[in-house]
């Protein structure tokens, strides 16, 4: 069966949905979005402490792994990317960091007009309906709702109390000058439910929107230079303008499936070069974290959740009440410092849960056995918000239904690891605060006996992980830029009618939890298409 529609859209997820749903708004266009996985009518996508459980779990989740990392010491790193109508909107942190204006003005000095900071001010304030209302800053009447979350525990307030007693600043509001300090973060939650792409944007959708579900794309059919269908398991798709949204992984791994990518790479695969691209699949960056544990000497964090009774009555809670301790995010305290003084801008940031990590929590049915936690305590999490090294996605075969090879090349550049372990002695600083005197045990993760720059960076090495924001394998640049895929309005170099819209095409990663940026790229392809 082979369909029409003036635009085709690839990818469902953060910015797939901000783009069909604007390009919608025009009645006279016929839109057609496609996405590889299913619905989001399962009511535990609304709920917001899910995350920790559709993160692990294969459901809703292309479940990807990296290969063996030699910066972590050969262990390989669980990326999860969502399944779903809204992607990894529906199964994420849905912290709202939109990133340091420096971000998208070094993109548009790097010859990428459009994507000035005042142009991406633009475009966010479109998406937004933040709930203290419409200003210079944020948008007050867009589809998604921003608000702080709603998470309310008072070793929340003794994180921000004590990074002030380091010597830090503290914010209110990190989305906004000066982008810098210790206090909480804003989320896409409201009334107590996880907003996606997907509901803010797909939700009353005009009928010139047709959304296909279960169709995962094979190749993009080229004829004579130009993009007219994509082949997905639900049949073909021509369309006069075709746009991938897959997401970091999934846009050049199609990209490749379809013969545009690094011709040599392809021909060994025995895909004919359409077009060689030698940057498709290259620049991969990702945040990378490690966390400091302590314990706490009352009982009076999140643990207690991990006990399955106490677990499924603050689901019930939230499901029913849109209530209690499910209906919000933890993670809500946090901050953007430098790890230098002498740097021009912050460089960490960082999460703190009043709780120990979720990371080996799993739910019967969903991700395995449960874990029940009997110790009572806290951490925090620091990332490098731009690091240096680069990795790679490349095909494992000519096999469209194979997961591609991602090397991520995790601390390849030996600076990303000295600003890692500056953070970490930045947390251990803010935890030995007279704010946490009342509460604070032993130190859990590194561990006391941690102290030096070697035995540091053997920890950062056995235990570092993705903060799961992978970016930049469909990078944009010039046309003369050999490493480029896509130019400043999103069409991928040498192919007429194709554009690529996620996370893929940044330059360079952004200061911050990565799905704001993504919605963002989603509405500028939107403004791109309608000026053309």
């Amino acid at each position: 069966m082979t369909e029409a529609a003036d635009v085709l859209v690839v990818g469902a997820g953060s910015a797939g949905c901000v783009l069909a749903a604007r390009l919608a708004e025009d009645g006279a266009r016929r839109v057609t979005l496609l996405e590889a996985g299913g619905g989001d009518w399962n009511p535990l996508f609304r709920v917001p402490l899910m995350t920790g459980v559709l993160l692990r779990s294969r459901y809703a989740n292309w479940f990807y792994r990296t290969e063996p990392e030699p910066g972590l010491g050969g262990r390989r790193s669980f990326w999860p990317r969502g399944r779903v109508l809204g992607g990894s909107s529906s199964i994420n942190g849905m912290v709202w960091a939109r990133g340091r204006p420096s971000d998208y003005d070094s993109w548009a000095q790097a010859g990428l007009p459009g994507w000035s900071w005042e142009e991406a001010l633009a475009g966010f304030r479109r998406i937004e309906r933040f709930a203290g209302g419409g200003s210079e800053m944020h948008g007050g009447d867009g589809k998604l709702p921003i608000t702080d979350g709603g998470a309310r525990h008072e070793l929340l307030d003794a994180f921000v109390r004590a990074g002030v007693q380091a010597g830090h600043r503290a914010s209110d509001d990190f989305n906004a000058p000066p982008f810098e300090g210790v206090g909480r973060y804003h989320f896409t939650i409201a009334g107590g439910q996880r907003w996606s792409a997907a509901r803010a944007f797909l939700g009353g959708a005009r009928g010139n929107l047709r959304v296909v579900k279960r169709a995962r794309a094979l190749r993009v059919l080229v004829e004579r230079g130009r993009a007219v269908g994509v082949e997905t398991t639900a049949g073909t798709f021509r369309a006069g303008e075709i746009v991938l949204c897959g997401g970091t992984i999934n846009s050049p791994q199609l990209l490749m499936l379809s013969g545009i990518g690094p011709a040599e790479e392809l021909a060994a695969h025995g895909i004919a070069p359409v077009i060689d691209l030698p940057g498709v699949g290259r620049n991969l960056q990702d945040h990378l974290l490690v966390r400091v544990e302590h314990e706490c000497t009352r009982p009076i964090t999140l643990q207690s959740l991990t006990r399955l009774d106490r677990a499924a009555a603050a689901l019930g809670q939230a499901l029913v009440f849109r209530s209690g301790p499910a209906a919000r995010f933890p993670l809500a305290a946090g901050f953007m410092l430098r790890s230098d003084p002498a740097l021009e801008e912050p460089d960490l940031q960082a999460h703190f849960l009043p709780g120990l990590t979720t990371a080996t929590l799993r739910v019967p049915g969903l991700a395995g056995p449960a874990r029940a936690g009997e110790a009572h305590g806290f951490m925090a999490n620091v990332t490098q918000m731009r690091p240096h090294s680069t990795g790679t996605i490349t095909l494992r075969s000519a096999d469209p239904l194979a997961a591609p090879v991602i090397r991520a090349n995790y601390l390849a550049d030996p600076r990303d690891r000295a600003v890692l372990r500056r953070g970490a002695r930045m947390l251990r600083e803010i935890f030995a605060q007279p704010a946490f005197d009342d509460v604070r045990g032993a130190e859990l993760q590194p561990g006391a006996a941690i102290q030096d720059d070697a035995a540091l960076d053997a920890w950062i090495a056995r235990t570092a992980d993705t903060m799961f924001h992978p970016v930049g394998t469909c990078r944009m640049g010039p046309e003369t830029d050999r490493g480029a895929v896509v130019d400043a309005a999103l069409r991928v170099h040498g192919i007429a009618g194709l554009r690529v819209a996620d996370a893929s095409v940044m330059p360079r990663i952004t200061s911050g939890n990565t799905n704001a940026p993504s919605m963002l790229i989603g509405q500028r392809a939107a403004d791109f298409i309608a000026e053309t």
